[in-house]
């Protein structure tokens, strides 16, 4: 009868390390593979904003080129030339703000 004690308490012993063992071993899988789906949802949320973000500039850039490329309805090369020296005679000071807006109202009303 001794000799069964003594078999079965470290069988015993050994079962319940290992069930503890698969127990850590387990939870420790089931957290990493959370752990692993979160960062796929943040890293696709991510790319995400960043394709937003990148196309974002695209959209915004184009209108103002866009705006840019038309030239006014009614307008001749000579008449844009005009305001174009206009311009910069105004930007470099030889014009004032009341001489410039006379000079191009004569520009625009000769159209």
């Amino acid at each position: 009868m001794m000799m069964r004690r003594r078999m079965g308490r470290p069988l015993l012993r050994t079962a319940a390390v290992a069930g503890g063992a698969y127990a850590v071993g387990h939870h420790m899988a089931t957290n990493a593979a959370e752990d692993q789906y979160h960062e796929q949802e943040q890293d696709a949320q991510i790319n995400s904003l960043a394709d937003q973000q990148a196309a974002a500039p695209t959209q915004a850039a184009a209108a103002p080129v866009a705006a840019a490329t038309t030239a006014p309805s009614g307008l001749s090369d000579d008449s844009l030339n005009q305001l174009e020296r206009l311009g910069k005679l105004h930007e470099t000071g030889v014009l004032s703000d009341a001489e410039f807006e006379a000079a191009k109202q004569k520009i625009l009303q000769g159209v």
